[in-house]
């Protein structure tokens, strides 16, 4: 009999041993699945939250200057920009206005941005669709559209009338959900601001090597203010996504390694039937590499049965579901949730360490308890 023929053999008997404890084995696919479902949906969301804030990232300013007082975030005289533009590298400085509103009809906190390209079109706003859908919430039975007016109150008590000339794309709801798009008059008349200071200034850098060194330079020109660097920014967003990542899991870690225990005695304590099974084989002219051998296809087949499962539900789950089990936590709570589809994206390293983490340790384990019964005399195997 050639090697390729044993091997077939040998399969169609492991599938067969397989059928004869369906019931057992189904159980443990069925847990097995669920688990590695779990902890692979985490990975593909973290990562994919993580691959959208970055796409979306590289269209913010390279560095924002802030100025603070008494630790604190605080508007930033404009006449600071002069000393920074002498600064060499530096390629253009811009005074940026933005601030938080509370709607108090709609319940939400909107983020309130001048637009430069609105400010020659006064009294009108671009919003993003969770202000649209809020607002259409709060509004019974009308749903916002398109030159629709929005009132905001100001810092006086008088109220601003503005009228919705667009809104922003869906593709960047991730960070634009709450976003409100002003003209500078309009945003002054909102918020008590003087002319002569503003939010922040953002710069333009000709050689994107020099961003640390036109940062300590401003520094030490204006020691009140903090420059941010885009990469922070960046590095913060992927800090806050596995960190909400991590605690997911380790709220999962119970539960995995309940499996791991449940697995273990599976895999480790054979059955007085499947003891006997290895007798009658060894009595018939089996070799304890093919007991063995066909242990090994039977731990795989249900590891890789359970783990192409448990991946394939967790791709729908996160790309197609909307990841709605892990959604609020891992984008946060907000009164304006952000809804968007996440593009598919999937890290084949982590998608290896989670198939040695789950598939091969199962497997090799499944091979310790048939070697000790292979290895033992057939005679006093079967009368067990």
């Amino acid at each position: 009999m050639g090697a390729l023929e044993k091997q077939r053999h040998i399969l169609d008997f492991t599938l067969s041993s397989l059928g004869r404890r369906k019931g057992k084995n189904i159980a443990l696919i069925i847990v097995y699945t669920f688990v590695i479902f779990l902890l692979a949906s985490v990975l593909f969301l973290t990562d994919s939250l993580k691959k959208e804030a970055s796409q979306i990232l590289q269209d913010t300013p390279e560095m924002t200057v802030q100025r603070l007082v008494a630790g604190r975030q605080d508007l930033i005289p404009v006449h600071y920009i002069e000393a920074i533009k002498q600064i060499k590298g530096v390629q253009s400085v811009t005074p940026r206005l933005w601030g938080y509103y509370y709607d108090a009809r709609s319940g939400a906190n909107y983020t309130l941005m001048v637009n430069a390209e609105l400010n020659d079109h006064a009294g009108e706003i671009i919003i993003g669709t969770g202000v649209s859908m809020r607002n259409a919430t709060s509004m019974p039975n009308h749903a916002v559209w398109k030159n629709d007016v929005l009132p905001f109150k100001t810092y006086d008590g008088s109220v601003v009338p503005l009228k919705v000339k667009g809104f922003l794309s869906s593709s960047s709801e991730l960070v634009t959900s709450d976003l409100v798009l002003v003209s500078e008059a309009d945003f002054r008349k909102i918020f008590p601001i003087a002319k002569d200071h503003a939010t922040d200034l953002v710069l333009k850098v000709r050689n994107g090597k020099e961003l640390a060194t036109i940062a300590a330079k401003i520094t030490q020109i204006h020691p009140d203010c903090r420059p941010i660097l885009r990469e922070d920014i960046l590095r913060t967003y992927n800090a806050v996504f596995d960190w909400r990542g991590g605690v997911i899991l380790m709220v999962l870690a119970g539960g995995f390694f309940a499996f791991i225990i449940l697995a273990w005695d599976k895999a480790t304590g054979l059955s007085a039937e499947e003891k006997r099974e290895i007798g009658i084989l060894k009595a018939i002219g089996w070799e304890t590499s093919d007991i063995l051998l066909m242990k090994f296809w039977e731990g795989a087949a249900v590891s890789l049965t359970a783990f192409f499962m448990g991946i394939f539900l967790a791709y729908l789950h996160i790309f197609l579901a909307s990841s709605i089990l892990f959604e609020p936590f891992l984008k946060g709570w907000s009164v304006l949730y952000p809804h968007f589809r996440l593009t598919p994206y999937v890290n084949g390293y982590q998608i290896a360490v989670l198939f040695f983490l789950t598939v091969i340790p199962y497997t090799v384990v499944t091979i310790v308890p048939s070697w000790r019964s292979a290895t033992i005399d057939p005679d006093s195997v079967m009368r067990m």
